[in-house]
């Protein structure tokens, strides 16, 4: 079990592949084992790599209350696709091998003739022609959000007001109704769609209960990609 090398491009494939139809690494909310995935992987990944570039920034957003996140940490090869092994930081010598014949930015340590030189910047043209062509895939979530108002005498019609007074460039508010939870108690159920690399959950929790003369809480009770 594991992504292989999570330090190479072939790892954060797997890692990409393995957050297609997924949010977090485990579960439906953030959680220890994010942390651990999050903290082998070496930086943001390519865009390119829109599922796993979307759960890094997501998870990004949790670095400083990473210690209160739920879930035991585990090893990082218990967390991934059952048949891929892990190996990142392994440093094995095919891996090795492969980045000496890519070598698309030449060494420091020794001269380049002129005709490696050559073949260096005619792979790195070649590189970023092909990248400039690529459509830019903009991943997306539909989120379902409760939100709790204080009693029954909140006025739901200006709870609801504020909260679509939210206005953030990837965040689209839909349909929204009124669900009975008990004694007399309305909660606001509304619709969203996000653009995962623009709006997090967290920002969306932190600006409605910022509402704190109507908003008790708010939960994020469905969480799909589109």
């Amino acid at each position: 079990m594991g992504f292989g090398d999570l330090k190479t491009p072939a790892g954060l494939q797997h890692l990409n592949d393995f957050l297609a139809d997924k949010s977090y690494i485990e579960g439906y909310v953030p959680s220890q084992a994010d942390i651990v995935v999050f903290e082998a992987v070496s930086g943001p990944p390519p865009a390119e790599l829109y599922h796993a570039l979307r759960w890094y920034n997501h998870i990004k957003y949790y670095e400083k209350q990473k210690a209160s996140l739920p879930g035991k940490k585990k090893a990082l090869s218990k967390y991934g696709p059952a048949d891929v092994e892990d190996t990142t930081g392994s440093g094995g010598a095919t891996d090795s091998k492969d980045d000496d014949d890519i070598d698309l930015f030449g060494s420091d340590d020794e001269e380049e003739s002129e005709e490696a030189k050559k073949l260096r910047e005619e792979r790195l043209a070649q590189y970023e022609s092909k990248k400039s062509k690529k459509p830019a895939i903009v991943a997306k979530s539909s989120l379902l959000l409760d939100v709790k108002p204080w009693d029954d005498e909140t006025d739901m019609a200006k709870l609801e007001e504020c909260v679509r007074s939210i206005q953030a460039d990837g965040l689209v508010w839909g349909s929204s109704k009124l669900v009975p939870v008990g004694y007399g108690i309305k909660k606001l159920q509304i619709q969203c769609v996000v653009e995962d690399d623009k709006v997090g959950t967290d920002m969306l929790e932190e600006q409605i209960t910022a509402f704190e003369d109507y908003v008790q809480s708010m939960d994020v009770a469905a969480f799909n990609k589109i």
